[in-house]
């Protein structure tokens, strides 16, 4: 050590400043919970909620092949149901589902069924989008049908591309007495 050197201030390490910065971030939020202290009723963050709003994008009417058995699972019985193909429309696309993809499902024990679809729609300009649909149909407590899915979407580079960009939603509908679903597709906005 050198005559040179200031030992009138202790230098602090890294961890002395992180363990500092967390005392401080705890005595500006106040005391940490504690087991028995009632728990928030509202948001956490004195920030401003930002709720999600839909903006629909497109609905499909899927043609499906008979429903085949898989065989049991540890988890639920599990099922396969051909897409014969079908049409899709919205307010900037609009085309047709292309046959050869499939549905997979899964019933679980519990009743829930998760659909797993993977299949493909050309739009009217010959573009080939590959959509991953994954839903839950289940039942509310007081009995009715719940039925939502997340979608994620491969469109190629161009005109459709904006499809890549969104956080995709959807509703599935049986259509009764025949062998197609419909489908309505939302964005997140």
């Amino acid at each position: 050590m050198s005559d040179d050197a200031d030992v009138s201030e202790p230098r602090l390490g890294r961890r002395a400043v992180i363990a500092a910065a967390a005392g401080l971030a705890v005595s500006a939020a106040g005391a940490p919970a504690r087991a028995g202290d009632a728990v928030p009723s509202g948001p956490l963050s004195p920030l401003p909620i930002d709720l999600p709003k839909t903006e629909f994008v497109y609905e499909a009417i899927v043609e499906l092949e008979p429903r085949v058995s898989l065989g049991q699972s540890p988890l639920g019985e599990r099922f396969m149901i051909g897409i014969k193909g079908g049409v899709f429309a919205g307010p900037k696309i609009k085309g047709t589902v292309l046959p050869g993809g499939a549905d997979r499902q899964l019933l679980r024990k519990d009743g829930a069924l998760l659909l797993n679809a993977l299949y493909e729609i050309k739009a009217d300009d010959g573009a080939i989008i590959t959509i991953s649909n994954r839903v839950l149909i289940s039942k509310r407590p007081d009995g009715s049908r719940y039925a939502f899915s997340t979608l994620d979407v491969i469109a190629p580079e161009g005109p459709h591309a904006w499809l890549n960009q969104l956080v995709l939603v959807g509703t599935l509908n049986s259509i009764p007495g025949e062998p197609r679903v419909l489908i309505r597709v939302f964005s997140l906005t």
